[in-house]
């Protein structure tokens, strides 16, 4: 192998996104190792080029750089703690979603045995790796992403190092992840309240989508007011929006829909306006929450 030859990289865990990951490494040329509990799932990376190994161990002494990627980090520990001898000296990226302090714990276990550990976050969903529309975070220490970001930018799109701290990429993932979910609960809930006032879905989703175009220039406001604690409402506020949320809370309980999200919502709207702060921009309510936490 010459120094411009393709490194070889080890996958644990082939599911939907662990085979994309592989199989873009497989694209890019890459030696590629592979291992999964149930063997099978290996078969086309196979016949791909893939070599697949038939434990842990052996998966990991294949490469020097071995890439995680299973259902959460209890399952990520179970499967290399047991191989933390051979993972000596290696360095593992663990692109699987959990919390930010399970990250920390995880980076603590491997510098405890000499592996070398960068997180990571996949921001996009499995089709788009390989291609120009996949986002994947990572931190950890920046000798360990620059020795491997050529191969890591081989996983598609935009390959970002947010820094040192091995929690921040799962920061990262479990607040963008709160924009998504929330979002989504929102959107299966306003077509619930729809269509229980006969408006068919595919008749709402126009208005919806228009809604949904308010959101980026929102984002940006309620960021800048947050970073600089400017919350002068300069359109609307906190009580008017409480107002309208009552609204929906009636509508949608009226008709026997679980209206407990929005309900959840309200409530930190009225823990704002009662501590005196109705008459503020609704970047406030970051706040109420931060306060909630503390």
């Amino acid at each position: 192998m010459t120094d411009h030859d393709p490194a070889p990289v080890t996958v644990l865990g082939l599911g939907p996104m662990g085979r994309a990951l592989a199989g873009a490494l497989l694209a890019a040329g890459h030696p590629t190792t592979v291992w999964n509990r149930t063997a099978d799932r290996a078969d086309r990376l196979v016949e791909r080029g893939a070599r697949r190994a038939t434990t842990v161990e052996e998966a990991v002494r294949a490469s020097p750089l071995v890439l995680a990627c299973v259902v959460d980090y209890a399952a990520v520990r179970a499967i290399v703690e047991p191989a933390a001898a051979a993972l000596n000296g290696r360095t593992l990226v663990n692109l699987t979603a959990d919390t930010p302090q399970r990250a920390r714990e995880l980076a603590d276990w491997a510098a405890r045995h000499g592996v070398d550990y960068l997180d990571g976050a996949i921001m996009t969903p499995a089709p788009t790796i390989g291609g120009p529309a996949a986002l994947v975070l990572y931190s950890g220490p920046e000798r360990t992403w620059q020795a491997h970001r050529a191969t890591l930018a081989h996983l598609g799109g935009d390959a970002e190092w947010l820094g040192a701290d091995p929690a921040r990429a799962a920061g990262h993932d479990v607040a963008l992840l709160d924009v998504f979910w929330t979002a989504m609960s929102g959107i299966a809930h306003a077509f619930a309240l729809a269509r229980a006032e006969k408006i068919r879905a595919t008749d709402l989703a126009p208005y919806a989508r228009g809604i949904g175009n308010l959101l980026p220039d929102l984002i940006d406001d309620l960021a800048r007011r947050l970073d600089a604690d400017d919350h002068v409402a300069d359109v609307s506020s906190i009580a008017s929006a409480a107002a309208g949320m009552a609204h929906i809370i009636e509508a949608a309980e009226g008709h026997g829909i679980d209206a407990g999200v929005l309900r959840a919502a309200h409530a930190a709207a009225g823990r704002a306006i009662r501590a005196g702060h109705g008459d503020d921009d609704f970047s406030r309510v970051a706040r109420i929450y931060e306060q909630a936490a503390a």
